[in-house]
């Protein structure tokens, strides 16, 4: 979370920074310095300042990122994931009916950008819906869908992975309608946005892998993937022109090879320690999308190779945690929860810098948390800040799951319960069940605590144990389940 903050910060000041352009000589004769975009109201002489930065709409951005992520921090992730995991869906085909109905949702989702009355086209491209909000006035659904096919997919692969045989190895009844509702999604998106397309594909194919799925049953989907992204390039004109310039920028150094040509520029410009903040010349003018997918480069120019190390530094240690948490999580839905929102955000990130750094074509994707854009920041910390949550009770789950997973002991001693091992180390305090509830996210509870024994796929409460017996479906369920 400190890495999230320290990177909306730095996105804050270099959005600034990168938005500053000279418009011309005023009627002094005297060259004018502005900020332009998201400071267009701070005078004109101020260029990058306190107020300038406290007023910006990028500090609102940032405002609205950090406490989506606190709130997200505060959801009962477990609670609601064990909740999820003892539902007994309709039948037949409950989960596969659930996983059809989100897809659909995700379709109209992105969909709505051709909505006469609210779509918002730009440039030719139909990415973007109005919301006539104050300080949000459009956002990019696109971003949405993103993070909602992710998370959907997380938790499809969860519950066939809570069968007693992995239904995710599966091919014709697992894997196959999952990949499906996933390519109708990207296809959606790809339409306007390939990159975010490919994005998609890729996080959720590192969540199925996760889940179990053979990586021999994704061969079979290799040349059908590779032959909608190159009909994606061959039927779009401006495409097929960055593959061109991707390949030789300088065969048209004036048109389509001039955006790589200048972001490699500005960043050979930075030197070592760069030629500090806000003391950059590509932004005036040279360089195209400065403050949104070329931001990087800016980075590189004024802070120098120590800047671009440290922003590198920061995505780096939050993979790291992420996968440190995603390791230690017991339950499967939350741990490829985890695995799927650090997949797309550190895709996402390595896409970006591969474009700015002319190792891959031109494509329109933001680096998280640092690019110019609301959508993006407030989405994203939304999705770390689920992260947050589920590892901020991890520790407490894990010892309490553990004590049930070697029989210790499931019933109550003297309406307690049994004291944590953690670490291998007896704690000697022993908790109560409102305790625990507490921990665990349950508020709602006063004494009794939910738990799923995942070898022993039953139901255990402080203080009673629950049979099914009169729930006929939950009886086959659990049978199916071992």
């Amino acid at each position: 979370m400190l890495c999230a903050l320290a990177l909306l910060t730095i996105g804050v000041v270099m959005v600034q920074s990168a938005g500053m352009q000279v418009p011309g000589l005023g009627e002094t004769g005297l060259v004018e310095t502005d900020v332009v975009g998201d400071a267009a109201d701070v005078a004109a002489d101020d260029g990058v300042s306190a107020r300038s930065l406290m007023t910006s709409r990028s500090a609102l951005y940032l405002v609205l990122a950090v406490g989506a992520m606190v709130l997200a921090s505060r959801i009962p992730m477990r609670k609601i994931a064990a909740r999820l995991d003892r539902v007994v869906w309709f039948k037949p085909g409950g989960d596969l009916g659930v996983l059809l109905i989100g897809c659909a949702l995700l379709i109209g989702v992105v969909c709505s950008v051709y909505v006469p009355g609210i779509a918002r086209p730009r440039n030719g491209a139909h990415r973007w819906v109005d919301l006539r909000l104050p300080g949000l006035e459009s956002m990019q659904p696109s971003e949405l869908a993103k993070w909602g096919i992710v998370l959907l997919v997380a938790w499809y692969a969860a519950r066939l992975g809570s069968y007693r045989e992995n239904r995710l190895t599966v091919f014709w009844k697992g894997l196959l309608p999952v990949i499906l509702c996933i390519g109708a999604v990207a296809f959606a998106v790809v339409l306007e946005d390939l990159g975010t397309g490919v994005l998609m594909v890729l996080a959720c194919g590192v969540v199925l892998v996760a889940g179990g799925a053979k990586l021999k049953h994704f061969a079979a989907f290799v040349p059908i993937g590779l032959a909608g992204i190159a009909a994606a390039i061959i039927t779009s004109p401006y495409r097929v022109k960055r593959i061109t310039a991707f390949l030789d920028p300088y065969a048209d150094a004036q048109g389509e090879g001039y955006q790589m040509i200048q972001s490699l520029t500005t960043i050979s410009g930075g030197g070592f320690f760069g030629r500090g903040l806000g003391n950059g010349l590509q932004k005036f003018g040279y360089l195209p999308e400065d403050t949104t997918d070329f931001l990087f480069a800016v980075i590189c120019e004024e802070m120098g190779f120590m800047g671009a190390l440290a922003v590198i530094a920061a995505y780096a240690a939050m993979v790291w945690v992420g996968t440190d948490i995603a390791r230690r999580e017991q339950s499967l839905m939350l741990r490829l929860i985890v695995v799927g929102v650090i997949a797309t955000f550190s895709i996402q990130a390595m896409i970006n810098l591969m474009v700015v750094t002319g190792l891959g074509p031109t494509k329109g994707i933001a680096l998280p948390l640092l690019s110019n854009g609301g959508t993006g920041w407030v989405v994203t910390s939304v999705c770390l800040g689920l992260i947050v949550a589920i590892e901020r009770t991890q520790e407490y789950a894990t010892a309490y799951d553990g004590s049930l997973e070697e029989d210790i002991s499931f019933a109550q001693r003297g309406g307690m319960m049994p004291g944590l091992v953690m670490g291998g180390v007896q704690k000697a305090d022993e908790i109560g069940a409102q305790e625990m509830a507490e921990l665990m996210g349950d508020t709602e509870s006063e004494h009794e605590v939910e738990v799923v024994v995942p070898k022993r796929k039953r139901l255990v409460r402080a203080g009673k144990s629950h049979k099914h017996d009169d729930v006929p479906e939950a009886d086959d369920w659990f049978a199916d389940r071992g």
